[in-house]
């Protein structure tokens, strides 16, 4: 939706669009600005231009326009208190991390809080009307901006004002009213100061008017009044008009504190401690002058470079008070910006990681890293952590809760930020005098961690593109859900779902529907159909196999071979012992995801699952791989709760009352996309929301055993688990194939362990006498294979295809080989386990006519499979044994060739 064209529309109408009760009372006159021709309203009669080009722009700095002075954490109880004193509840942050809609990652904007997507439709669903929220957003697009500009975050309080026009709330007088009285009454800022800009919004469908209000030239906060959906001329009125003022609380701080930065008001006790550690002489007259200029300047230029270059010049900069000033300070901003974003962003349960929003976590933390090495500081990170939590904790007091896993997480990164660094420096050698590109700084980044910070740190690039992470956020959304198969259901009826009444496992039904010869649609259903990664019901329609079923919208399709009759009355029939054995895998699923977070840390969420009737799998959120005792330890904490049996109870609740009483980890399995959500409730040991099927109390789960752990990617671990019968077969297997292995040890169980270890010991001793032997051997075997090469111009040229000595026996042969003769290469194709291993030497004559590693390589790919090395030693394999002499045949005519044969 063209929004110029909307504007256009809206400013040739500003009686109806834009004029309010306010204006008329005080006087404001609306103008053109005489530079860009944008309208709006001010009280001033000889202001000519909009706040974007007018003399007085950011002149606040050094100079509020204010006698109140407020910090971060003061001005949000400023702002609480007008608005709770003027009819609104105040409402607790929702989290950064933005769990109840599935098309983003990180919350974005405080009226996100309130969005909820139901089908292709965005509903506001308010917990209060109206209502105010101090809550933090995150946004990665302007990295490059953070610490430079003065006014760039990368998280940020976005103070959301937000009223439904009805009994309760307001509309655009009252909304204009109350944000003119905020300024003029609680910070004290003389009216004649503040000036509003007529603007519009579009997005998702909707759109509407918007007041921007500014004082000197700072946007304060923008008034959006979302009214319409449709696209213009052919638009209608929503059934659901929304007001959404957002407004900026570090903004808010700096306009009364006037410092030279936002970052100087915002971060409380933090960057004064960082001035001090740095030991950075902070001129105040010269950072009001430069960071005034870069403010202005940054409309002006379309590259930050270019904005820092006139801010310099205009304030005439030595090199010296850059060196020495600026560019620490810089990167002090960044530090305390980027270290408090990644708290927020932690305390939520996210994890630094390559896949998703963890892309960002992880380069904003190695931002970190590579300014701290960049400025050579020596800088505590868990006591700055600490200095930002108890400073934030007032306004934020769940931070509180979360400051040892902070550190944690942030500690785990570092180290592995130090672990990649001897990487990066050889990669950065090899790139000098190269021109990258962005593309080619985003595939150093994902494939090797190589951070554009660090390319200008050891000047492979002279500034960071402006598109960098932009791209980089772009490329890392969450993933859209794949599309499924599209079915014609207009005029049936929903599914009567009978899993969440009686749930019987035998029940009559009548065949509304066969579509396509095979999807049957019933009025009533008991089977329980695939999602939230439950498997379906199987049993039998009539008599014939139901093979799956699944759900679209409220309706439910049984896929069968044999299908009965549209209109007939059917018998249908559950396989109960399918579906035991997967309910008690689905409550598992819920026992050990919350057993796992009480074992490893708040970070741990659900990730994704999977309940089949044989076992069940949990993929969890975690920054490493699990040992053997963390496996132990959540096993021993879920069988705690098996043995407690506690109840399982489930209850419908009306969405915004289920997030208000038990908060977002509900949101385990994902988004919910209906109004009312089903709460499974272990008492108080876990609470999610889920429509799966449920035992009624964890002792009937009998036994949970954790059967295999790995790291599955970045961030995320897999848990697969037996319960049940399945948990008991599982224990089974296992006895039966313990008994088998003291069997062929000639043990017993008491004795077990011993006999391994003598077992163990007789194996090593055995190694080692082989390694002997082959040592003794491989010269006699050198001599044999060089009377048996053949000669192709100086090169002697040895094969070997073995089903009977391994790799070993040859690398020790292929040596002497090389070393008994210089021009010597030397092949062994060693065919092992239903593969082919392939051994090539070449000896320090021979390798300067033919390398080892081209060799490996050729032969593999003749044999289907890879491989390589360097000129003297190469090895590989391949799969199709059939080709075996033909691929020496083929290593024999290149060496020809090489030679010129």
């Amino acid at each position: 939706m063209d929004k110029e064209e909307i504007l256009a529309k809206f400013s040739s109408e500003p009686d109806r669009y834009y004029k309010v009760k306010l204006f008329a009372e005080q006087g404001f006159e609306r103008k053109s600005c005489s530079v860009c021709k944008r309208f709006f309203w001010t009280l001033e009669s000889q202001r000519k231009t909009c706040p974007d080009h007018s003399e007085d722009t950011y002149s606040f700095i050094g100079n509020p326009p204010t006698k109140k002075r407020f910090d971060y954490t003061e001005a949000w109880k400023q702002v609480e208190s007008f608005f709770v004193k003027n009819g609104h509840t105040s409402v607790s942050r929702y989290p950064v991390v933005c769990r109840w809609r599935d098309d983003l990652y990180f919350t974005i904007a405080s009226i996100v809080d309130f969005q909820r997507v139901m089908g292709s439709k965005v509903v506001f669903e308010f917990p209060a009307n109206p209502l105010v929220v101090p809550q933090t957003c995150l946004r990665f697009k302007d990295l490059e901006n953070v610490g430079v500009t003065g006014r760039h975050f990368s998280s940020f309080c976005m103070i959301g004002q937000h009223s439904i026009p009805n009994g309760n709330g307001y509309w655009k007088d009252e909304c204009v009213d109350l944000d003119f009285r905020l300024l003029t009454e609680s910070f004290g800022i003389s009216k004649e100061e503040i000036v509003f800009v007529e603007d519009v919004w579009a997005g998702g469908g909707s759109f509407g008017s918007s007041l921007e209000f500014y004082v000197r030239g700072l946007e304060l906060g923008n008034a959006v009044f979302t009214e319409f959906q449709g696209d213009l001329g052919h638009h209608t009125t929503l059934d659901q008009r929304i007001i959404d003022m957002g407004a900026g609380l570090e903004r808010f701080a700096w306009i009364t504190m006037g410092t030279p930065t936002a970052y100087d008001c915002c971060f409380g006790p933090i960057t004064q401690k960082l001035i001090q550690k740095v030991g950075i002489d902070a001129d105040a007259n010269i950072l009001t002058k430069y960071f005034t200029e870069i403010a202005k300047s940054l409309e002006k230029y379309p590259d930050l470079s270019q904005v820092r270059k006139a801010a310099i010049k205009a304030t005439n900069l030595t090199d010296d008070n850059l060196n020495r000033i600026i560019t620490p300070l810089e990167g002090i901003y960044t530090i305390a910006d980027h270290l408090r974003t990644l708290i927020f962003a932690i305390s939520d349960g996210a994890l630094p990681s390559n896949v998703g929003g963890g892309y960002n976590l992880r380069i904003i933390l190695r931002r970190i890293m590579a300014t701290i090495d960049r400025l050579s500081l020596n800088l505590d990170l868990n006591d700055l952590i600490d200095s930002h939590i108890d400073y934030l904790k007032a306004t934020y007091p769940e931070l509180e809760e979360y400051r040892d896993e902070v550190k944690t997480i942030i500690g785990i990164e570092v180290e592995r930020y130090h672990d990649s660094k001897s990487r990066m420096v050889k990669i950065a050698e090899s790139l000098k005098n190269k021109n990258l590109n962005v593309d080619d700084m985003i595939r150093l980044y994902e494939s090797d961690g190589v951070t554009p910070d660090y390319l200008k740190e050891h000047k492979i690039i002279a500034e960071i593109p402006d598109s960098f992470y932009t791209k980089l956020s772009d490329l890392h959304q969450s993933e859209k859900k794949k599309a499924g198969e599209e079915f014609d259901l207009k005029g049936i009826p929903d599914t009567e779902l009978l899993f969440y009444k009686d749930d019987p496992m035998k029940f009559d039904a009548k065949v509304l529907k066969v579509i396509k010869n095979k999807f049957v649609i019933l009025d009533r259903t008991s089977f329980y159909a695939r999602g939230g990664g439950q498997e379906p019901d199987h049993g039998k329609i009539n008599g014939a196999d139901v093979l799956d079923v699944t759900k679209h919208g409220n309706i439910v399709l049984h896929e069968m071979k044999i299908v009965p009759s549209e209109g007939a009355m059917v018998n249908c029939e559950i396989d109960i012992s399918r579906r035991i054995n997967i309910t008690k895998h689905h409550t598992s699923t819920h026992v050990i995801n919350s057993s796992a977070r009480n074992v490893l840390g708040s970070w741990v969420w659900q990730h994704s699952a999977f309940k089949e009737k044989d076992y069940g799998r949990l993929d969890i959120t975690h920054h490493s791989s699990l040992n053997e005792e963390e496996i132990k330890k959540i096993e021993n904490v879920a069988n705690s709760i098996v043995q407690k049996n506690l109840p399982v109870t489930i209850k419908e609740y009306d969405r915004g009352q289920a997030e208000q009483t038990f908060g977002f980890r509900i949101y385990q399995g994902g988004v919910v996309p209906v109004k009312s959500v089903r709460i499974v409730r272990i008492e108080d040991f876990d609470v999610e929301a889920c429509g799966g099927t449920h035992v009624k109390r964890t002792g009937d789960l009998g036994l949970i055993k954790i059967t295999k752990s790995e790291r599955i990617q970045d961030g995320v671990v897999r848990l697969e688990f037996v319960s049940g019968e399945a948990a008991i077969r599982y224990v089974q297997k296992q006895e039966s194939d313990l008994s088998i292995i003291i069997k062929s040890l000639g043990s017993n169980k008491e004795k077990l362990v011993k006999s391994f270890e003598h077992a163990m010991s007789d194996s090593e001793s055995a190694k080692k006498k082989l390694k002997q032997l082959i040592k003794r051997t491989s010269g006699t075997a050198a001599k044999q294979a060089a009377d048996n090469s053949k000669t192709f111009g100086a090169l002697k040229f040895y094969s070997v295809i073995d089903e009977e000595l391994d790799e070993e026996f040859h690398i020790a042969v292929g040596e002497d080989v090389i070393t008994q003769n210089p021009s010597a290469i030397y092949c062994a194709l060693i065919i092992k386990g239903g593969g082919i291993r392939i051994i090539v030497f070449a000896g320090a004559d021979a390798s300067k006519t033919f390398k080892a590693g081209d060799l490996v390589k050729e032969i593999s790919a003749k044999l289907g499979g890879s491989g390589g090395g360097d000129a003297r030693f190469g090895q590989g394999g391949g799969k199709d044994a059939s080709r075996l002499a033909d691929a020496l045949g083929y290593a024999e005519l290149l060496i020809k060739k090489t030679v010129g044969l």
